[in-house]
């Protein structure tokens, strides 16, 4: 009789794992089930809404390859007059496309380059402009990611920002604007 309490211990035991095992899965189905149930719309749903006529805008971004062009033709100004420098260029929005750094530029001018290009297209305004605009308003060299020293200018399309170009390294901020200014000329459009 012992043995047959063992034996029906042991199936109760199994009975219970199948169980849990049969269980979890279920549960887990169930989930799964209500995750793509949200994930896919239902049929009485309405359709996206389609946005059109006066509610967009277009803007003009410079090209990937437009943007190395522009930094060699600067960089190479630079070889040129045998200054080390860095050449950085953004698009409309602030955000890098290109960024070479000459042989034997210093450390710093990476970083240097990127934000006197993020700043020139910022305010579409060449950098030395913008450090003359410092003395009626010191704050703006508070604002995160500008760097108000000459070596940044703008590339525009049609009077509209497209792109800035920032330059740092050189001994002088007059002769980093030059080599932006020699980039921006490459596309025939330096402000």
């Amino acid at each position: 009789m012992q043995t047959t309490r063992r034996s029906s211990r042991r199936l109760s035991t199994r009975a219970r794992v199948l169980t849990g095992i049969a269980a979890a899965a279920a549960v887990g189905a169930g989930t799964f089930g209500a995750v793509s149930a949200t994930a896919s719309p239902a049929a009485d749903q309405a359709a996206p809404v389609q946005v059109g006529g006066g509610a967009l805008t277009q803007s003009s971004h410079l090209s990937v390859d437009a943007a190395t062009k522009v930094a060699q033709a600067a960089l190479a100004a630079a070889r040129k007059d045998g200054q080390k420098v860095t050449v950085a260029v953004v698009d409309r929005n602030g955000n890098t496309l290109v960024t070479l750094r000459g042989d034997g530029a210093g450390p710093q001018s990476y970083e240097s380059a990127q934000r006197k290009a993020y700043t020139a297209v910022s305010w579409n305004a060449p950098t030395s402009e913008l450090v003359k605009r410092l003395q009626q308003a010191p704050n703006l060299k508070d604002i995160p990611g500008t760097l108000f020293l000459p070596g940044g200018t703008p590339v525009q399309a049609k009077g509209a920002p497209v792109a800035g170009i920032g330059v740092a390294g050189a001994p002088s901020g007059d002769l980093d604007e030059k080599y932006a200014r020699a980039g921006a000329a490459e596309l025939g459009t330096a402000k």
